[in-house]
C-alpha cells in the first residue's frame, strides 16, 4: 500500500485527509463506525479551533452550533464568571465529524467505514477486524482515546474516568446555561456542560475511578450522588430524563504527549497528546495535529514523522502541561475555592488561561 493510510475519522484523522487529499496525495482513511456518533467529549470549539477549521475550509457558518462568550466555574455554592479571549462555539461531535468527513471526500479522500484496525504489528503492518493485513508506508494514527494495540500509551497512575451524559433540548436548560461553558469543580473530578446547535447539552465529567468505585460501579448512581451533592449541577442534571444514556471510558491518559515515533507512523489527537478536558482544547489539539501532520508529510513524506512529532510535542508541551496543573487545582476542594475567587476578582487571569492552554500552529 503506497498511498497515506489513515486510522480514525474525527477531527485528527479528518483534517489530515482534507490536507493529503487538497495536496493531491491520495489518501485512504478508515473508520470503524458505519455512521457517524457522538464522540465522548469534544463540544466546545475555541476561537483558535476555529481559525484552524478555516484553513480546511470549514466555516462556522457551516457548522452551525451555539455562540459561546463566557466561562463560568462553580465550586460548592460560589460561582465566578469571566468573559473568553474571543467568541467560541457549541457543537456536536456527530456535526462536526460529518461536515470534516464530507470535505475531505470532496477533496479526494477515500472513506471506507465499518472497518476496524485491531493492532500494529512489529513488523509495521496493520491487522484489520476481518484478519486482512495492510502494510502502508504512511501510517496516521487518530484513534483518539482509545488505543490500537501494539501502540499503546502509557496508562499508569492515570485513575481518571470519562463520563458523558447528553441533557434537554429543553428552553429552561438554554436560559440557564445561556452563552456559557461551565465548569463545576468537586472534590475528586470536574464536569464541562456547554450547549449545542440542536439546543442540547453535552456534559462531559473526568472523575476519580475510588468515586464510581463509592456509587457500587454505577455511573448513574454517581451522577445522582453529584447532583444532591452540588445543587447547581444538580439544577443542570434535572434534564438528563428518566433514562438516560451515561458512556463512560476509563484510564483516560490525561497529560500524555508522543514525544518520537518511526518513519511513516504520525500520532495524531488524543494519540498524539491528551490534554485534561476542562481547557476545551481537545478539538484544537486534534485539527492541528492533522494539519501538521500532513504538511509535514508533503514536505518529507515518510521521513518526516518523527520530526512532526517532535515538534508537535513542544507545541503541546505548554497548553497540556499548564491544563494538567489547573485541572490538579480544580479538583481540590481546598484550592478550588481559591479558583473561584481569582476569577471573581481578576477575570482577566482567567481569560490569560484559556488563552495559554490553546495550540499555536
Amino acid at each position: 500500500m503506497t498511498g497515506p493510510l489513515i486510522l480514525g475519522g474525527g477531527p485528527a484523522g479528518a483534517a489530515a485527509a482534507i490536507m493529503l487529499g487538497r495536496a493531491g496525495a491520495k489518501p485512504t482513511l478508515l473508520e470503524a463506525q458505519r455512521e457517524t456518533g457522538d464522540a465522548l467529549c469534544g463540544g466546545f470549539l475555541s476561537w483558535r479551533t476555529l481559525q484552524s477549521l478555516e484553513t480546511l475550509g470549514v466555516s462556522s457558518t457551516e457548522l452551525g452550533g451555539h455562540a459561546v462568550a463566557r466561562l463560568r466555574l462553580f465550586s460548592g455554592n460560589r460561582v465566578a464568571e469571566a468573559r473568553l479571549p474571543a467568541g467560541a462555539v457549541g457543537v456536536s461531535r456527530r456535526r462536526l465529524d460529518s461536515v470534516l468527513l464530507e470535505h475531505a471526500i470532496r477533496e479526494g479522500a477515500n472513506v471506507e467505514r465499518g472497518v476496524t484496525a485491531k493492532a500494529l504489528e512489529v513488523d509495521g503492518s496493520l491487522r484489520l477486524g476481518d484478519g486482512a493485513a495492510l502494510k502502508p508506508e504512511s501510517l496516521f494514527i487518530a484513534t483518539g482515546k482509545h488505543d490500537l494495540r501494539g501502540l499503546g500509551r502509557d496508562r499508569e497512575d492515570m485513575p481518571t474516568l470519562g463520563l458523558r451524559v447528553r441533557l434537554g433540548p429543553n428552553a429552561a436548560l438554554t436560559n440557564l446555561v445561556s452563552d456559557g461553558i461551565e465548569l463545576h469543580l468537586f472534590d475528586g473530578g470536574y464536569a464541562g456542560l456547554v450547549l449545542q446547535e440542536d439546543g442540547s447539552a453535552n456534559l462531559c465529567l473526568a472523575v476519580r475511578k475510588s468515586a464510581l468505585t463509592a456509587a457500587e460501579g454505577e455511573p448513574l448512581a454517581l451522577l445522582h450522588a453529584l447532583a444532591a451533592q452540588h445543587p447547581q449541577l444538580g439544577e443542570r442534571l434535572a434534564f438528563m430524563g428518566d433514562a438516560p444514556s451515561v458512556d463512560a471510558i476509563a484510564a483516560v491518559p490525561y497529560g500524555w504527549i508522543a514525544r518520537d515515533t518511526v518513519p511513516g507512523r504520525f500520532r495524531l489527537g488524543d494519540q498524539a497528546a491528551c490534554i485534561p478536558s476542562l481547557a476545551g482544547e481537545g478539538n484544537g489539539l486534534a485539527l492541528a495535529s492533522g494539519i501538521l501532520a500532513a504538511k509535514a508529510w508533503g514536505e518529507g513524506g515518510r521521513g518526516a514523522a518523527q520530526g512532526f512529532q517532535t515538534g508537535f510535542a513542544r507545541a503541546a508541551a505548554r497548553p497540556v502541561g499548564l491544563a494538567k496543573a489547573v485541572w490538579h487545582c480544580a479538583e481540590a476542594p481546598q484550592v478550588a475555592p481559591l479558583l473561584i475567587m481569582a476569577t471573581r476578582f481578576a477575570p482577566s487571569l482567567a481569560r490569560l488561561i484559556a488563552d495559554l492552554t490553546r495550540i499555536r500552529h
